[in-house]
């Protein structure tokens, strides 16, 4: 029996983990809903059936072939080696393992060739929502002419920091309206018709782990030494992070020639009309599959010079669909064979 588990079940990437199982038909026998402890008991749906979640603790690892982790950089650390020592292979969500040298840090159209390196700790790495999308926009232009520079302006939704972040944008939003006061708990300003600069901490050098986290990611998946240079700010859309990207190639490339070599790539779609509608803003990919690239021109200001607009659903392509194209890839690749396919 081919058995699938999602651990962290309960939360927004769990529950959209298991609609995207469900949506792709992934070839499960069993499918085990699991939660930490706190959040046992609690029914998540998947496909036309309700789960209803089990302990961590009680699951026998052994007898599971895959697990994908959804609970957090904490848990993660706390069960991944655990579930992996079982001979289950781990797919985490989290931050924990990405920058791990012997953890294989993957966005399938990009770079699915370093899954044959999950078995050195049985783990694979899911980068970050707005990592995912970037590089699958990078991918097929750095193949193309080579990209030196990126200076990047995310967009990112409040779903990024989960059910809560959300919540508070709702809630706030409604406060506004009611002139109630505006008491901030998930970020740190108001968020409700606000922008805010700051996702996750500050660093040393001023830039946040956010920050970091895209340029670290961006060149470890690309496997290049492309200098990315972010700002991430946080928004008040509920789903779907945005990015305003400036590339300096290391080539002459035309915006037209970009737009036919990114209409050709895998998962990309481009929407870009010189026109009112002619671009895709977060409320329209939300709940869809691909990444869309709009406002493809060329960048005056550098040599080689070009700007993108690049639009993604953060809980599908930026984690729960990278994470079960990431287990298809497992799949086509033979690795549960050898993982007792009981």
């Amino acid at each position: 029996m081919f058995r699938v588990a999602v651990l962290g079940a309960t939360g927004t990437i769990g529950r959209e983990i298991l609609t995207v199982l469900g949506e792709r038909d992934f070839p499960a026998d069993d499918v085990l809903a699991v939660a930490t402890r706190q959040s046992i008991g609690k029914d998540v749906s998947y496909g036309d059936r309700n789960l209803r979640t089990r302990d961590a603790e009680t699951v026998n690892w052994s007898e599971v072939n895959l697990c994908i982790l959804a609970a957090g950089s904490k848990a993660a650390r706390q069960w991944a080696p655990r579930i992996a020592a079982a001979g289950c292979i781990v797919i985490d969500t989290s931050s924990a393992f990405r920058m791990e040298s012997d953890v294989p840090l993957v966005v399938p159209e990009v770079n699915a060739a370093t899954l044959n390196g999950y078995g050195l700790r049985n783990i694979i790495a899911s980068p970050g929502g707005a990592t995912s999308q970037l590089v699958v926009a990078l991918k097929p232009i750095d193949e193309s002419v080579g990209v030196k520079r990126a200076v990047v302006a995310t967009y990112q939704s409040t779903s990024g920091a989960g059910r809560e972040g959300m919540d508070e944008l709702w809630t706030q939003t409604k406060g506004v309206y009611v002139n109630q006061g505006i008491e901030p708990r998930i970020f740190t300003k108001q968020i409700a018709f606000n922008v805010i600069p700051h996702v996750d901490e500050f660093m040393e050098d001023g830039s946040t782990r956010e920050e970091w986290r895209l340029r670290v990611e961006t060149q470890k998946i690309l496997g290049s030494a492309v200098q990315v240079s972010a700002t991430c700010v946080r928004v008040p859309v509920f789903v779907g992070h945005c990015e305003a990207v400036h590339l300096e190639l290391a080539g002459p490339l035309s915006a037209s020639d970009a737009r036919a070599i990114l209409r050709e790539a895998p998962g990309i779609m481009v929407i870009d009309k010189r026109e009112d509608e002619g671009y895709m803003t977060p409320v329209e990919c939300a709940g869809e599959w691909a990444v869309y690239v709009s406002r493809i021109r060329n960048d005056p200001s550098v040599e080689n010079g070009l700007s993108l607009w690049i639009v993604s659903d953060n809980l599908r392509k930026g984690a729960a669909l990278n994470a079960v194209q990431i287990a298809e890839g497992l799949l086509n690749r033979g690795a549960f064979k050898g993982n007792r396919m009981k």
